[in-house]
């Protein structure tokens, strides 16, 4: 009886150790499934699929189209001139009318046509400039979507521990109540905080997902992957690159555009001639005879002042924008990095003096009640875990911080700009 016994237990053991390894199995291939998702990959899949990429091509299609017709010179024209061909006396029969043929062409001076199109290639440059702009600023919301989500992983092994140690203390409490070396009210104050503990978790993960999924969005995706957290807790307080600005560049390239709009401005001030050619028929005696003419518009620089004078306000400025661009970039540089590397010296001072010493006052609280003792209670217990949960925290904050003034300065220094010429390319 009792082998039988023994056979059914060895047999029932022996199926929970083997749907227990299916169910393992199972749960390393399902994150196996879950992609390991780097900034890079999250940046190069929202330049690729971005809807305001078909906006862009769009707008370059139309400043293409715009060089094109500036090409383009005034057209031609043909004309008819009917005089004599009613009144009075002896104009009133119709034979006597007079028609005329012509054929009309303007040649355009000053260089109209190569300005046209200078303004229209400097329209080009300017409107690619802003293209990669709005391009840069939605990668930057990919980059502090992804320091985001990054910062709401963090906080899930926070609160993990928390409730690890807030379920722990309950233990310890019921014990000590079970002794009578703690009022029973001790042990409901337990059970509260482990309940908040657990509730936070909750949270904690809940908005994880929607981090995830919010990053996700940019390009499409679900919230089905893994993010490395390895990658938050990098410090790097190297000085960022200050030899290009896309914000200047595009400041630079309006500047262009505005000097170019001025050269066509200016050349508004030489009048083109017309010249006419036809053929005039004369009804009474139904003679032929060759007309010639032409046309010149006088006072073309006093009636083109204004634009030229618009044109030349408008390049200087541009010139000034740029002046002030340049020390607002600078500004703007300066803090951001000086920002960062303070919270990268607090981050130290979390790691060197907090947090190992609320560890250590943690340690010997749990310690001193585990001994059985009246010296410790509750209190002293949870606020001595409280406070090494809220120096995690503040360093994770600390970690939010630096990563998204480094999500700024990467946009102010153009970093990602290679991979919206990848883009481009593909």
């Amino acid at each position: 009886m009792l082998s039988k016994t023994f056979a059914r237990r060895k047999a029932r053991s022996g199926y929970v150790l083997t749907t227990g390894a299916i169910l393992a199995a199972f749960a390393i291939s399902t994150s196996a499934m879950a992609q390991d998702l780097t900034l890079a990959d999250a940046l190069s899949r929202t330049a690729t699929v971005d809807p305001a990429i078909a906006v862009n091509a769009a707008r370059l299609r139309a400043a293409d189209a715009t060089i094109t017709q500036a090409g383009i010179r005034p057209r031609d024209a043909i004309g008819i001139e009917i005089e004599d061909f009613a009144g009075t006396g002896p104009y009133s029969p119709g034979s006597r009318a007079q028609t005329t043929l012509w054929y009309e062409r303007i040649w355009e001076r000053g260089g109209k046509r190569e300005a046209r199109i200078g303004a229209a290639r400097a329209g080009l440059g300017n409107q690619s400039e802003r293209n990669r702009i709005r391009m840069l600023n939605v990668l930057a919301q990919v980059q502090s979507a992804w320091v985001e989500a990054l910062a709401a992983e963090a906080v899930i092994p926070i609160a993990e521990q928390r409730l690890t140690a807030a379920t722990q203390a309950k233990a310890e409490i019921d014990r000590r109540v079970a002794r009578a070396l703690d009022p029973l009210f001790t042990a409901e104050r337990a059970g509260t905080v482990a309940a908040q503990a657990r509730i936070a978790l909750d949270q904690a993960q809940e908005h994880a997902r929607i981090a995830r999924a919010t990053l996700a969005s940019f390009w499409g995706g679900n919230a089905d992957y893994h993010l490395d957290l390895a990658a938050f807790g990098k410090i790097e307080t190297t000085s960022p690159l200050t030899s290009g600005s896309p914000d200047l560049t595009l400041l630079t390239a309006e500047r262009d555009k505005a000097a170019a709009n001025m050269r066509l401005a200016e050349t508004g001030n030489f009048g083109d001639p017309a010249i006419r050619v036809g053929v005039r028929h004369f009804g009474q005696g139904n003679d032929v005879a060759v007309m010639v003419g032409g046309s010149i518009p006088l006072g073309s620089s006093t009636a083109n002042r204004g634009n030229v004078e618009r044109a030349q306000a408008e390049r200087q400025a541009a010139d000034a924008e740029i002046a002030v661009a340049r020390v607002e970039h600078r500004r703007n540089l300066d803090r951001l990095t000086a920002e960062r590397a303070a919270i990268a010296a607090e981050i130290a001072e979390i790691d060197q003096e907090v947090l190992p010493r609320a560890e250590r006052a943690a340690i010997l609280v749990q310690r001193g009640l585990a001994h059985g003792g009246t010296a410790f209670t509750f209190l002293e217990v949870n606020q001595a875990q409280q406070a090494v949960a809220d120096a995690k925290a503040h360093r994770v904050e600390l970690l939010r911080r630096f990563h998204l003034a480094g999500a700024q300065l990467d946009r102010l220094t153009g970093r990602h700009a290679s991979l919206l010429s990848n883009a481009e390319n593909r």
